[in-house]
């Protein structure tokens, strides 16, 4: 083997490696290496001597020889798999065919590697085999601190038995080992960026960096220097040189949350990156490349963005070479409640108490409920009743008002189909139908100012501020009967507005002039 510097500790995770080589000389020789970069390594003379050992001392990656006396490592990788826990198997062998490493792929191996080979490569993959056995621990085997069986970072367990997330751990195994672009679709929530860190984890590339881009928060003046960088001097502000994030990323991957923000004309040059993996720092003419792997998400529908003209169609192409649906929380069966546990013990450490307990109707409730906010909106809410608990077990009644209620999630006065119609003339102002859509809301809510807010997703303050500046009195209730006061209303045009809670049934009151 040609020795090269060991890889930062910091990039190899602790775990238990056990090597199993007939020649004494080979696998003491790579024992020492793991062992310099703190891995704990034993070792076996054969498969025969290992399988029995493995029965004691379970190990999370195992290392074999491919030719060896008595059952050599097609086999042993046969009789590994048999076992409910089998282990990550990283095949080594001075007698490589193509047959040979295809077969031992098709058996499980996570790789293969060929005598004599680089000690960084043997590092980097042994550390990638650990994070794609966490990355597949049964959310049973989690601790509650979060961390997997050996202690594994909590970033990496992906709590859900369900059959929806039996399927994407599935997907996320066999896309992990490539390096092919990825494109993350779901909700918000849904957790989209676990799993970027979970294939990342699981790759060949684990032991370099993941750097993650907030495509919302660039505005399209920085996002190009964000991306690709630029030179002392390229535009105002730029007083010193800067690297960019694919180049940060290089050796590793590279993760564009919410790639529909990405303004057009960068997308162009995005493309090209993915085409041909070069670019340019802004203000500068020499080429760039970077080794990168593209990961994406998106919380919309992007073909409906191509069809709008808002995204290109042949960077859409580019970046759905695979691309993986993250299921809501809905549609998780009773995942809900293993990951209220999770969520409920992950509290109990960060606010140092002892565990709150859910009662049957919570759990109930939770069950009921059709989280809108997926995971993250679970996860809130299991936080803020640990932080207000009290010692007694939660109560459905405690969290009730903390859920979004069904007229509050569907206010609907975007959609035809709902119990609300707003008809105005062709031609309103934009700042004439906010007001008469604020009002309109106010006036189904009887005036409450909070669930007036809750419904048009924007805050109290926001709401009581637009309402001054309309000329309402700061306790108006009966919005159906009080005239804005003159002044700040303006002289704006009066609209009719027609509410009902369906199509024959109108609401006395709302036929009026406001204004």
């Amino acid at each position: 083997m040609t020795r090269t510097p060991p890889s930062s500790p910091s990039l190899s995770p602790q775990g238990r490696v056990l090597v199993v080589d007939d020649h004494a000389a080979a696998r003491e020789s790579i024992a020492d290496v793991l062992r310099s970069t703190g891995y704990e390594v034993t070792c076996s003379a054969s498969a025969v001597e290992a399988l029995p050992r493995l029965d004691q001392e379970p190990a999370d990656v195992v290392i074999t020889d491919l030719q060896m006396p008595g059952m050599d490592g097609l086999e042993f990788i046969r009789q590994l798999n048999r076992r409910p826990q089998c282990p990550q198997v990283l095949m080594i062998t001075a007698h490589a065919t193509v047959a040979s490493a295809v077969e031992a792929m098709r058996e499980g191996a996570f790789d293969y590697l060929e005598k004599p080979f680089d000690v960084m490569q043997l590092e980097q993959l042994v550390a990638a085999a650990i994070q794609r056995g966490r990355l597949l621990a049964p959310a049973s085997s989690i601790l509650p601190d979060g961390s997997g069986p050996n202690g594994d970072s909590p970033q990496f367990s992906m709590v859900g038995d369900s059959p929806a997330m039996q399927s994407l751990r599935e997907q996320i195994t066999r896309v992990a080992s490539t390096s092919e672009t990825v494109l993350l679709c779901g909700e918000s929530g849904t957790g989209k960026e676990l799993v970027a860190q979970a294939l990342h984890a699981a790759s060949s590339r684990a032991a370099g960096p993941l750097v993650r881009l907030n495509c919302p928060v660039l505005s399209p003046q920085l996002a190009e220097s964000e991306l690709f960088g630029h030179l002392r001097g390229a535009f105002t502000g730029a007083d010193t040189d800067r690297v960019g994030r694919f180049e940060l990323a290089d050796g590793g991957t590279i993760l564009l949350d919410e790639i529909t923000e990405i303004d057009l004309s960068l997308q162009a040059k995005l493309l090209r990156v993915l085409q041909q993996r070069t670019f340019e720092r802004v203000g500068s003419s020499e080429t760039r490349t970077a080794d990168v792997r593209v990961l994406a998400s998106t919380n919309r529908d992007l073909l409906a963005e191509v069809s709008q003209g808002r995204f290109r169609e042949d960077l859409y192409y580019r970046l759905a070479v695979v691309p993986l649906d993250l299921p809501p929380l809905r549609a998780r069966d009773r995942d809900v409640l293993l990951l209220a546990d999770h969520f409920l013990d992950q509290a109990a450490l960060r606010l140092g108490r002892p565990r709150c307990e859910l009662l049957a109707e919570t759990q109930e409730l939770f069950l009921q409920y059709h989280w809108p906010g997926n995971v993250r909106e679970l996860e809130n809410i299991i936080t803020r009743a640990c932080v207000l608990n009290l010692g007694e077990p939660i109560r459905a009644d405690e969290l009730r008002p903390w859920l979004r209620e069904p007229e509050a999630q569907e206010p609907g006065l975007a959609d035809n189909t709902s119990a609300w119609q707003m008809k105005l003339p062709v031609g309103t102002k934009l700042d004439e139908l906010e007001r008469q859509m604020i009002v309109a809301t106010l006036e189904h809510f009887a005036g409450h100012r909070a669930k007036t807010a809750q419904a048009l997703g924007i805050g109290i303050r926001t709401l009581s501020g637009k309402l001054r500046c309309y000329g309402y009195a700061p306790r108006t209730k009966d919005f159906s009967t009080q005239q804005a006061l003159p002044g700040l209303a303006g002289e704006r045009q009066t609209l009719p507005i027609h509410t009902a809670t369906s199509a024959d049934s109108p609401v006395p009151g709302r036929n009026r002039k406001t204004g």
